[in-house]
């Protein structure tokens, strides 16, 4: 089947022909007749040169992502094995650990561009699939891919949680509601690295639930088991705080790894506090270990800094401060007031897990805030880890845009 083509300006190409998916507005000079948003074109050089098979858009700035490299149909078939293989690569979250339970039964199952998707992205949250829709093309194509992740996956149901305000820049109205099968529960329970976690798909962060801070919390973990083995047996217990709690999977990763440890949990919704405290009591955490604050993170950390309060360990995992590269300067200052405040709450030898989900502050510039923030409290400091999803969440390598998490894990001397 002939697409129509689109035509780049000369000399912009070279970023298409080093594997990066999005064509924007300014590179192209003209669509043939019979382009129509939602659908394919096939994108060429200013020679004609035939470049990649793309869906269009040309109401939105970035007006065709990358379908496929090849002169290949996009249909259902194409669809069926790009799930396919999508799944394929994440057959290491089927493994069984003691006792015959999943360690983890939460991954994301696609992840946009870097899974050949653009526009895509589906997290399995055990018996469930929950869906987000980024694309006017992919939103065209939304029961079509439903039907094929029911024949594959084989879920209970499949939930749509495409409400993220990013969709207005395609056209597209936030929605979200049931796809296929039964709604899933209002609490639904999944496992984590032998954690049982609730979440909530209806209306939880992201599709459900941070699933790319899966490793960090792990680490955390590991990092509090390390610190607390290495001081005396008289020590006091050590004390978390896990600002931005969220419903405490860190604080969670905390008592697993260290159940003597003192958790303060502090956001700015009750309902996270009240899915945090929830989830203690589901995993058996000492309830006279943990405390619950809800107030803004910025007052009361200094606050905490006021009344001279002190901690072993700081988890910061706030929201996104930067939607793009222009406001990454007002995010800066605030991820440096943020680790500002947090380095003068830490004890010698104190641990500080950071992090930023702002795609528009990249990670050296981010590692450069954090570092001028440690200057700025008087603290020396050890880069002990650079922070990140993991890999169910790849990155596309000539994608850079996919690679919106990042975080540090710091020693105070």
């Amino acid at each position: 089947m002939a697409h129509p083509k689109l035509f780049l300006k000369p000399g912009r190409e070279k970023s298409l022909r080093q594997r990066h998916p999005w064509i924007f507005s300014g590179a192209v000079a003209r669509v043939e007749t019979g382009a129509v948003d939602g659908g394919t074109v096939d994108c060429c050089a200013a020679d004609g040169t035939f470049l990649a098979r793309c869906c269009w858009n040309g109401a939105s700035q970035i007006v065709a992502r990358v379908w496929s490299w090849n002169d290949e149909p996009v249909d259902r078939a194409f669809f069926v094995r790009r799930l396919a293989e999508s799944a394929a690569r994440r057959a290491v979250f089927s493994r069984i650990g003691e006792g015959g339970r999943r360690l983890t039964n939460a991954f994301r199952l696609v992840n946009g561009e870097a899974d050949l998707l653009p526009g895509l992205v589906v997290d399995a949250y055990a018996d469930f699939l929950s869906v987000q829709v980024l694309t006017l093309a992919m939103a065209r194509r939304l029961p079509e891919i439903v039907e094929i992740l029911a024949e594959q996956s084989h879920p209970a149901g499949i939930w749509q949680r495409s409400d993220v305000e990013i969709r207005r820049k395609e056209g597209l109205e936030p929605e979200t509601g049931l796809l296929y099968g039964e709604a899933p529960p209002e609490r639904l329970e999944i496992v984590e690295n032998g954690m049982r976690l609730l979440v909530d798909l209806h209306g939880g962060q992201k599709t459900g639930f941070f699933l790319d801070q899966r490793e960090s919390r792990r680490l955390v973990g590991r990092f509090l088991a390390e610190a607390a083995a290495s001081r005396p047996p008289d020590a006091p217990p050590l004390e978390l705080l896990n600002a931005f709690s969220y419903s405490a999977g860190f604080g969670v990763s905390a008592a697993q790894a260290v159940p003597s440890c003192r958790v303060l949990n502090l956001d700015a919704s009750s309902g996270a506090l009240a899915l945090a405290k929830a989830n203690a009591e589901l995993n058996g955490v000492q309830s006279d270990c943990w405390e619950y604050l809800e107030g803004n993170a910025f007052e009361l950390l200094r606050k905490f800094r006021d009344q001279g309060r002190k901690f072993d360990a700081v988890v910061l995992d706030p929201p996104k401060f930067a939607q793009s590269k222009s406001q990454a300067e007002g995010a800066c200052r605030g991820y440096k007031d943020l680790n500002l405040l947090a380095f003068k709450l830490l004890r010698p030898g104190g641990l500080l897990f950071t992090f930023s989900c702002s795609g528009g502050v990249s990670p050296e510039l981010f590692q450069k805030v954090i570092a001028g923030a440690a200057v700025d409290a008087g603290r020396d400091t050890q880069l002990l880890a650079h922070l990140g999803p993991g890999q169910d969440h790849p990155v596309a390598l000539a994608f850079p845009e996919g690679e919106y998490l990042k975080g540090l894990a710091i020693r105070c001397l």
